[in-house]
């Protein structure tokens, strides 16, 4: 049997080993300088063997440390993927920018292993990052117009911390615009900026959430991990959505500042990768006490913890589960097949399930309260020369603008809270509190009047989760017989418990191993990548 067209484009982009050459971060990569390029770029036959769409950063780093592969020949393979699949071929669309500098970044990188100086496990990865986080040299855009020339002065310190660890920044993803903050009813994905985010499972379906450039960029291998982030959904529907291992960390565990924000409440970044092995070491890489961001004061006693180090795949052994099901019907209704599946699974594996609700605070939401407030002090942090000073600037310069043709309520209802007022002051407090202490009790009442180690649902814990500003793990549970598209099993968890979470979702996907890559899901969004003179005679010209 023939291979899909894009399990073959591993090979391709390892083969060719080059840079191409990157404008100032704009979408496309220019490939007029490839043939000079090619002609002086090294060569590592190991990397011929690696196929990009399903390679780890687990497994990079193995190439890496053993010097058969180095992080410039990286960088040049999944340049050239990117080309192949994102605005060429199917048009994913999920990568925004290219790092200008990340060839270079990798050279450095390579330099330092040839003397011996390896960082750890990310030493020479690429990585993708959301674009409403900040890489010095690069717009941070959060998918809209009005900052598409928005350059912030210095790295987050997320990015900091990642660099620190060896990572390379390959590019932005699209995203939906402001976190999908813009507007009621936009479809997930889109941004005015960068258009269409496309679902490589199904194009038909959305790409999820807002980080749906991360989710869709990582499940087809333009980059092995990527960084995305949430205030409610973000990251763990992209992930179900995309097939992928994510973490939603503790809000406080990864510093917020320098990311263009919704919610100082509930904002955090976490990791989106095909595997929890990944994930974890992304979280390691991740986890940092900033002075700008108090609510990582709690992050202390984490900063030095090696999750990757603690996976086990002996966890749900004895392990107490929760587990959340639809409410009983006359006549009973059978569980989701995926669900009864997974249930299956941690049972052979060891763990008692027992049916429980999580349910969900009362309050009001508190994010148009939070959004005008939280994003102008991102903005006076930018630049003088930055275009927009405040969000009032940005809802005036959207005015009447057909990219934004989804309108932007949600920024308008935003701008008019007004904070300074007293009595709006008090009620936005009263919910912020009642918000967050009704999620809290409600998640730490399950786990200890049942005497839980966690929750575990099809992604139904999301939102309590969110206003708890409590951790899950998601993880793919399979792909639903009648059209394909994944399913994900999440395991929710009280506050800094995402060394246990992610090792329950370690043994089970150990146990299970059901993740595939879109190409084999769904290959026909794929079969007509080859050059034009290999192309079978159905595809479209």
């Amino acid at each position: 049997m023939t291979r899909p067209a894009t399990r073959r484009l591993g090979t391709a982009a390892a083969a060719l080993l080059t840079t191409a050459a990157l404008s100032g971060g704009v979408l496309t990569v220019d490939t007029s300088a490839l043939p000079a390029l090619v002609a002086t770029a090294p060569r590592a036959p190991a990397l011929a063997a690696v196929d990009l769409e399903t390679a780890t950063a687990a497994d990079l780093s193995a190439l890496l440390a053993t010097r058969r592969v180095t992080s410039r020949q990286l960088v040049a393979a999944y340049t050239e993927r990117i080309e192949l699949l994102n605005t060429d071929g199917p048009g994913i669309n999920a990568v925004r920018a290219l790092n200008p500098d990340a060839v270079d970044d990798a050279r450095v990188l390579d330099r330092e292993r040839s003397r011996g100086v390896v960082r750890g496990p990310l030493h020479g990865v690429p990585v993708l990052l959301k674009d409403n986080i900040d890489v010095a040299g690069m717009p941070t855009t959060a998918g809209s117009i009005a900052l598409e020339d928005s350059y912030p002065a210095t790295d987050a310190p997320l990015v900091t911390a990642l660099e620190e660890a060896g990572a390379v920044v390959l590019g932005k993803t699209n995203l939906s615009e402001y976190a999908n903050f813009t507007t009621a009813g936009m479809p997930s994905g889109y941004g005015s900026l960068g258009g269409q985010v496309l679902n490589p499972y199904d194009a038909s379906v959305t790409p999820s959430g807002s980080s749906s450039g991360t989710g869709a960029g990582i499940a087809v291998g333009m980059a092995p991990v990527g960084i995305g982030t949430e205030t409610s959904g973000s990251i763990l529907s992209p992930a179900q959505a995309n097939s992928l291992a994510a973490v939603k960390p503790t809000v406080g565990l990864v510093s917020r500042t320098g990311i263009i924000p919704i919610s100082a409440t509930q904002d955090t970044a976490g990791p989106m990768t095909t595997t929890v092995t990944d994930a974890a070491l992304l979280l390691d890489a991740m986890v940092s006490v900033d002075p700008e961001d108090p609510a990582t004061a709690g992050a202390a006693p984490y900063v030095d913890l090696d999750y990757a180090a603690a996976l086990s795949d002996t966890s749900l052994q004895g392990a107490r589960l929760g587990l959340v099901v639809p409410a009983p019907t006359t006549p009973p209704t059978p569980l989701n097949p995926l669900l009864q599946a997974a249930v299956d699974t941690l049972t052979a594996q060891g763990a008692t399930l027992v049916p429980v609700t999580v349910p969900g605070s009362q309050a009001p939401s508190i994010l148009v309260a939070e959004f005008e407030r939280d994003i102008n002090a991102y903005l006076a942090r930018l630049p003088e020369e930055a275009p927009m000073d405040t969000l009032s600037d940005i809802v005036a310069f959207n005015q009447g603008r057909p990219e934004m043709k989804f309108g932007q309520t949600l920024l308008v209802e935003s701008e008019a809270v007004d904070l300074t007022d007293p009595a709006t002051l008090a009620a936005y407090e009263a919910a912020r509190t009642q918000g967050l202490t009704e999620s809290r009790a409600s998640i730490d009442t399950v786990l200890t009047t049942n005497d839980l180690d966690a929750v575990v649902s099809l992604s139904a814990t999301t939102g309590v989760a969110a206003r708890a500003g409590y951790p899950s793990v998601s993880v793919p549970a399979g792909y639903a017989a009648a059209n394909g598209r994944p399913a994900n099993v999440t395991f929710m968890g009280t506050a800094f418990a995402e060394e246990t979470l992610l090792s329950l979702a370690y043994d089970y996907e150990q146990a299970s191993l059901l993740r595939r890559p879109p190409s084999e899901v769904n290959p026909t969004l794929f079969r007509c990548l080859e050059p034009e003179e290999e192309r079978d005679d159905s595809c479209a010209p």
